[in-house]
């Protein structure tokens, strides 16, 4: 069974760029999301709790990614979770890793401006994208 998740929030860390040595482009970063809820008694919204997740891109949307997303942009990132417990000789803790299936600015924050990379411009010339 594969989970998948869907979470907006922080990239958190500046997003890492490699490309391994059989040419396989990968993204990382951190991203924060907080909880939020309205506080009557303060009239205010006040921030609970925030969860961590590393998210990792692989080929086309790790180069997209990487060109797109910047430390502090709030994002919207989907794909399939993978919960992992780790140890070291001090701490012992949980990861959440995302492996990205899609990734975005989330406009409910800002605007943002769409750009084809050159292999979707030469699949819509060639007429094999979707019409929607």
């Amino acid at each position: 069974m594969i989970d998948t998740l869907a979470v907006s929030g922080i990239v958190a860390t500046t997003p890492r760029h490699i490309v391994t040595s059989e040419g396989l482009a990968i993204t990382s970063f951190r991203l924060a999301s907080t909880q939020r809820r309205f506080d009557k008694g303060q009239a205010q919204w006040v921030d609970i709790d925030t969860n961590w997740y590393t998210v990792v891109a692989f080929r086309q949307l790790a180069l997209n990614a990487h060109a797109s997303l910047h430390k502090g942009d709030r994002v919207v990132a989907s794909g399939r979770v993978k919960v992992r417990n780790w140890e070291s000789e001090e701490k012992s803790g949980t990861a959440i890793e995302i492996e990205a299936d899609a990734l975005g600015h989330d406009l409910l924050w800002g605007t943002s401006s769409f750009e084809k990379n050159t292999l979707a411009r030469e699949a819509d010339s060639e007429g094999d994208s979707d019409p929607f």
